[in-house]
């Protein structure tokens, strides 16, 4: 399988809450469709966000011409260097390896982006699945805490030099 990574673009977003055609014509929607209207809302905002800060960090997880997903930066890097990532698939592409693919490319982006050093990442307790993900990708877990948006999660962490 060839995952890859399409840097989202409002347009992108447009085409997925039903505003516009598809961007680019090869695109397609898995079985099932990728995420509900509120999630895409709040992503495109998450992006737009990112792109007003001049920082490129979200994308489509692409697998033969199907979005698989999302992945991307929760927000620009800070001052510290430090930015915090997301991901998710759609239902019916997961455990197929998309993820942990995905993370792998993101990371290598952050890897050349002199604006991050360190990438963050939190995780449900109970997702046991995500938590593989960022284990294969080197991610060190640095325990549960309980986050005030979330509740329990476990936080990892991965220098990206």
């Amino acid at each position: 399988m060839g995952t890859t990574l399409i840097t989202m673009e409002d347009s992108h977003f447009a085409w997925l809450l039903g505003e516009a055609p598809a961007p680019e014509p090869n695109l397609r929607l898995p079985p099932g469709g990728l995420e509900t209207a509120e999630t895409i809302a709040r992503l495109r905002i998450y992006a737009a966000q990112l792109h007003e800060s001049d920082c490129h960090g979200f994308w489509m997880i692409v697998d033969d011409g199907e979005i698989a997903g999302t992945v991307g930066y929760k927000h620009p890097p800070g001052k510290d260097h430090v930015v915090e990532i997301g991901y998710g698939l759609a239902e019916s592409r997961r455990r197929l390896g998309h993820a942990t693919r995905a993370v792998a490319a993101l990371m290598a982006y952050a890897h050349d982006d002199p604006a991050v050093s360190c990438v963050v990442a939190k995780t449900h307790t109970d997702n046991v699945p995500s938590q593989k993900v960022l284990e294969k990708n080197g991610f060190e877990n640095l325990g549960p805490y309980t986050d005030p948006v979330h509740g329990e999660v476990i936080l990892w962490r991965l220098a990206a030099e």
